[in-house]
């Protein structure tokens, strides 16, 4: 049973790194919003917040993708996701994504993956068509928005 759980962990990684890219990446500009909803075929809402941009995407997997952005200096600071797939975590992490899986790989536990780094923080959860999480960089976070926020 062992083998197997470590199995589809394995595939599980190959298939997300190897989806096509969907998504504007944490710390990436505003700007590549739109061009990555229409790649994916996703419906866009554009939510306004005093303390943030947020663009939501509904995929057309089921899943939803939250981009947080900072009104003063137009990057992402914070992405979630929810659904009934994983979104190309290597699209939303971006520059991120090499320090989250080399963390994800030092991990010894199963279960949730709560990673917490000096830039990055990823908290993810799942399970066969229901998945769910979050990531954010701590410095990026503008002044009166709450990491919970991001959700």
């Amino acid at each position: 049973m062992r083998f197997l759980v470590i199995n589809l962990g394995a595939i599980l990684l190959t298939a997300l790194t190897c989806m096509p890219s969907a998504l504007a990446s944490l710390g990436g500009v505003e700007s590549t919003v739109e061009a990555d909803r229409a790649h994916i075929g996703a419906t866009h809402r554009l939510l306004a917040d005093p303390r943030f941009t947020l663009h939501e995407l509904q995929l057309p997997s089921g899943a939803t993708v939250r981009e947080y952005v900072s009104p003063t200096t137009g990057t992402v600071f914070g992405v979630a996701w929810q659904g009934p797939t994983m979104p190309d975590l290597r699209q939303l992490l971006g520059n991120h994504f090499d320090q989250y899986v080399s963390a994800v790989a030092a991990r010894r536990s199963r279960g949730p993956v709560v990673i917490e780094l000096p830039g990055l923080v990823v908290q993810s959860s799942g399970r066969m068509r229901a998945f769910a999480g979050r990531a954010y960089v701590p410095e990026a976070v503008p002044p009166g928005v709450r990491v919970e926020d991001i959700r």
